[in-house]
């Protein structure tokens, strides 16, 4: 079993910054590509950000493209979300998610997913 646990989430002014991380100890864990997904009350969860194995290849939607940067710790069982200007329409529950292939922008490929932070903007 691979768990994943999110922290950092909290509420911000629209404008402000929130940087989330994600962690396991598992050291298997360590060659999984993962991402960063988010899911508002009564809508779709949605791709934020994806990071491969070694954090050299990076995805992000185009809604957060210039303002969230995605990045893995040294350990590479450590996995970050750094979210500037932050707008109103990011706030959802973002969930952390963990695949043994490789990092896509669908939620189905990924097999392994923390129980989620949740980021609320202010206008």
């Amino acid at each position: 079993q691979v768990e994943l646990v999110e922290s950092g989430g909290g509420f911000v002014q629209a404008g402000g910054s929130l940087r989330l991380s994600c962690a396991t100890s598992r050291r298997t864990y360590n060659n999984y590509a993962m991402g960063w997904f988010r899911q508002a009350p009564g809508k779709e969860r949605d791709f934020v950000a994806a990071v491969n194995w070694s954090g050299a290849s990076k995805m992000y939607a185009d809604s957060v493209k210039g303002r969230f940067d995605i990045s893995r710790g040294s350990t590479k069982n450590t996995m970050f979300l750094q979210m500037n200007s932050l707008k109103p329409e990011d706030t959802a529950v973002y969930f952390c998610a963990a695949t043994a292939g490789l990092p896509t922008t669908d939620s189905r490929d990924f097999d392994y997913w923390g129980q989620g932070t949740q980021v609320t903007v202010s206008s």
